[in-house]
């Protein structure tokens, strides 16, 4: 197993935008919208992956670097303590659990910040690395 980091912010509005965000839509692969299904990350092109992760101390590391980016502009005082996110993030990712976190942020934005497992559990979408090498090769 190895995980896929993925990360979106944009506005409500945007993100409100259901349609975009469901594999059915033929847009979906092109819109930058985060999906609904934590798991369709992987449905979308492989350039969309941000960085991607054989060992889970890298995963994690990268997360608690993406989060710390979008901490002072959290709308809300964290109800999650960043420590306690890790740490169930460090729980889960070996065991095959995708890591998604969405903020508000101040001006009406949002962001999510997440850790999706490959292979996925919950979805049959193939590896887009290896996906994207055999559609260029």
């Amino acid at each position: 197993m190895h995980w896929h980091a993925y990360h979106w912010a944009g506005t409500g509005t945007d993100r409100a935008n259901e349609a975009e965000r469901r594999t059915s839509s033929p847009d979906f692969a092109t819109s930058p919208l985060p999906p609904m299904r934590t798991g369709d990350w992987l449905a979308k092109p492989a350039s969309r992956i941000t960085a991607s992760f054989d060992q889970v101390d890298a995963a994690i590391a990268w997360l608690a670097t993406e989060y710390g980016k979008i901490r002072s502009a959290l709308l809300l005082p964290e109800r999650i303590p960043p420590e306690d996110r890790l740490e169930h993030a460090r729980d889960l990712l070996p065991r095959g659990v995708d890591v998604q976190w969405g903020e508000w942020l101040q001006g009406g934005r949002f962001a999510t910040v997440g850790m999706i497992c490959c292979p996925n559990r919950h979805v049959s979408h193939p590896c887009p690395m290896r996906r994207s090498a055999g559609a260029s090769g």
